[in-house]
Order: C-alpha cells, then sequence, then structure tokens
C-alpha cells in the first residue's frame, strides 16, 4: 500500500516536525487558535463597553429596552420591518389590544 497524499497538503507533510505530530501543522494550527483568542478578547472588551453605554443611557433618563428595541430595527430591511409591525397590528387586534 502506497502513501497517496494527493489532494492533501504535500508542504504540511514536508516537514519533518508535522510529520512527529501526526502530519499536523502545528504552527499554523497555534496561529489559527491565538487569533480566534484574540478576537474574543476584544469580543469581551467591546461588550463591557457596550454594556458602559447602555449603563450611561440609562443614567440619562432613557429606556435601555426601547433603545434596543431600536438597534434591533435598525438592523431590518425596511420591508422586513413594515411586515413585522403590520403582524404585530393584526396580532395585537386578535387579541383586542388596542394599538
Amino acid at each position: 500500500m502506497t502513501n497517496d497524499m494527493t489532494g492533501h497538503n504535500s508542504e504540511a507533510f514536508a516537514n519533518s516536525e508535522d510529520v512527529a505530530t501526526g502530519g499536523i501543522a502545528a504552527d499554523r494550527l497555534r496561529s489559527l487558535i491565538e487569533r480566534v483568542e484574540r478576537l474574543e478578547e476584544e469580543r469581551k472588551a467591546l461588550a463591557g463597553d457596550i454594556k458602559d453605554i447602555f449603563s450611561e443611557a440609562k443614567s440619562a433618563g432613557f429606556d435601555v429596552k426601547v433603545i434596543k428595541q431600536i438597534i434591533r430595527l435598525r438592523k431590518q430591511e425596511p420591508a422586513e420591518r413594515e411586515e413585522q409591525e403590520t403582524l404585530l397590528d393584526i396580532y395585537c387586534r386578535a387579541l383586542g389590544m388596542a394599538r
């Protein structure tokens, strides 16, 4: 049985260190993992910044739930937003809730 590496990254197998680690390009793997870890740290910092902004809004007398709802609405396409508003209105009327 021959060791045919057709279709595989032959450079990864050419390095003797890679072969010793089961054919895994350890440096490449480590680089990918470290990049994800850095981005997760950035995301954590950004989440803290967003929390601070909501705290600032609350202390200024704004309703944070409403601000979050507006942010969700602004992310939607106008047609999608209109469809949801129409459905909300229909459902509220069906339940006897005036809008």
